[in-house]
């Protein structure tokens, strides 16, 4: 770890700028926004879904049927992050494309997601699998991009001795992503698991009961049982289902993430070992129990075999060289499938965007102003008390054995389902709806950073904090020389998914229906909401554009520029 302060020049590929490939990417997006507008104006009405039930005994299966659809989209997370942010960090050439690409993919509101999804799927498929496979997607999409982001940059940031030894011991590929970039990255991964759970749940209620227009979707589930009891303004259903989704959390940390957690442990990179490491009872009961080595003697001439394979079929991901390499056929045909879509994006995007009138142009410019002004509201006080929460937990392990269960429950809650009640409580206080509006988007932003700022505190090797101590740093010069420089890549990636996490809780932010009321700010967030409700497909998109380009431009201009410091500065080399 850099423990001075260096001088940063940017060289040009590393100066902040909008690229074709993020204004030809818009341009898809665009397209297909339109299509799925296009889609909702010729599909025809949906069959309502099932009644929800508010009788507590209904709540064991409805968590049943929302913990398999998290489960089902995590693993989609999973598979996509490895692969995704894999691709992103060992290939250049790839890396402009992908970067763009998924800076505007989690700028997209999942309310934004959720036509193109939905009614694509329902062209295909029958209308029950349909919903039930988009609010799959749709969880996935609230999941994703935080997972995708911090594998992204641990493995921007893998210590110089990892590389140089898998180099010396000429580690195929495949060698080298298992033996020293997923050990590296496990921590980091696990923790921002925890989060994706998290904001999982906290979309769970839009992903379960949606409305397009005069079309009703909805499928059982917690979060349809939550949203069904806030809109009849009923709080003791409110309570019940809460209670059933603290009891979930519980059983989830105790008997999945603590367990990881403490595995874990054996990947931390630190020449002496932490005095208090994570443990957990479950995690100690399956390293005494028979079965666990029993599925593992099963399970490793699989395991081999998959070696073997990857091992002979993986070739090296080629780099960009300074001699430009002749384009394939295929890789003509890609790029024709590009250009193809863009302008096609333009084409749908822009019949649609002419039906919008300059008043609501004004409406939108407005509204993105001031959902700005909330976003960076939220994450300056997120800031203020994750940073040393974070670092707490992270440093003491006793306090995490009592606080993580306590932060992942917090963090867990859909504050979807409390909004309404703040709301009410709220209205006749200075700020109003606008206090209420910052208050969720810190519910729904604040935790993608103590988490990733936890993730950093853990992964702080145990010797750099003796040497600390040996020097008698204390106070300002502790944090400045140790801990902020070892948090900064944790840091960055935690305000990217927390920046776009605030953008995305705007939706049910400054919009919010209670007990048969509408209660509306200006926003962004509140458009998208309005226009979705009201089937205004044109107004939908113009709003969801504007998002995104603001979202991208903040990403491209502000903290793509950090990821490139936290690489080149700030690495535990």
């Amino acid at each position: 770890m850099a423990a001075t302060r260096r001088i940063f020049t940017p060289t040009p590929s590393d100066r902040p700028r909008i690229t074709g490939a993020d204004l030809t990417i818009l341009l898809i997006v665009a397209g297909l926004l339109a299509l799925a507008v296009w889609l909702a104006q010729t599909a025809p009405p949906a069959v309502r879904g099932p009644a929800i039930s508010l009788e507590p005994t209904a709540l064991p299966y409805y968590a049943m049927l929302s913990v398999g659809r998290m489960a089902a989209a995590y693993t989609l997370s999973l598979l996509f992050t490895l692969f995704y942010g894999y691709l992103a960090a060992h290939n250049p050439q790839a890396e402009r494309w992908m970067l763009p690409l998924l800076d505007v993919l989690q700028s997209v509101p999942i309310l934004s997601f959720l036509p193109v999804v939905l009614l694509s799927l329902s062209a295909v498929l029958p209308e029950r699998v349909a919903v039930e496979l988009a609010a799959i997607v749709l969880i996935f999409t609230s999941q994703v991009w935080n997972m995708t982001f911090a594998w992204y940059q641990s493995l921007s940031t893998v210590p110089g001795e990892l590389r140089e030894a898998s180099a010396i011991f000429r580690f195929s590929p495949w060698r080298r992503f298992t033996t020293t970039e997923l050990p590296f990255g496990a921590l980091s991964l696990i923790w921002n698991s925890m989060m994706s759970w998290a904001g999982g749940w906290f979309f769970l209620m839009a992903a379960e009961i949606f409305t397009l227009g005069d079309r009703d979707f909805r499928l059982a589930g917690l979060g349809a049982y939550l949203q069904t009891a806030a809109d009849a303004g009923d709080l003791v259903a409110i309570g019940w289902g809460l209670l059933t989704l603290v009891l979930v959390i519980v059983a989830l940390d105790q008997l999945v993430w603590r367990p990881l957690l403490a595995w874990a442990e054996r990947f931390k990179i630190e020449q002496v070992e932490s005095d208090t490491p994570s443990v957990s009872w479950f995690y100690e009961l399956l390293q005494r129990a028979a079965f666990p080595r029993l599925i593992g003697r099963l399970w490793e001439p699989l395991n081999l075999a998959i070696d073997r394979m990857m091992i002979g079929e993986l070739a090296p991901i080629r780099t960009a060289s300074a001699a430009t390499p002749e384009r394939s056929p295929v890789t003509w045909l890609f790029i024709g499938v590009v250009a193809a879509l863009a302008l096609g994006g333009a084409f749908l995007g822009g019949r649609l965007l002419v039906q919008v009138p300059p008043a609501q142009w004004l409406s939108i410019a407005l509204g993105v102003g001031a959902t700005l002004l909330r976003v960076s509201a939220a994450l300056v006080i997120a800031l203020l008390w994750t940073v040393p929460v974070g670092v707490y937990i992270g440093t003491h392990p006793r306090a995490a054995a009592v606080l993580q269960p306590l932060v992942q429950i917090v963090a867990s809650i859909p504050a979807t389902a409390l909004f309404p009640v703040l709301v009410l409580a709220l209205l006749n206080a200075p700020g109003g709806l606008n206090l209420a509006a910052v208050l969720l988007m810190l519910l729904g932003t604040q935790w993608y950073l103590l988490f990733n700022v936890i993730a950093g505190a853990v992964a702080l090797p145990q010797d750099l904090r003796y040497t600390s101590d040996l020097l008698q740093l204390s106070g300002w010069m502790r944090w400045r020389v140790l801990i902020l420089p070892a948090l900064f890549p944790y840091l960055i990636t935690g305000m990217i998914t927390a920046s776009g996490g605030a953008w995305n809780a705007s939706i049910v932010a400054e919009y919010v229906v209670f007990g048969g009321a509408t209660y509306a700010t200006l926003g962004v967030g509140a458009l998208i909401t309005s226009a979705t409700a009201a089937g205004d497909y044109p107004g939908l998109l113009a709003a969801t554009l504007a998002m995104v380009l603001t979202v991208v431009a903040i990403n491209r201009l502000v903290w793509r520029r950090l990821y490139r410091l936290a690489e080149t500065i700030y690495r535990m080399d």
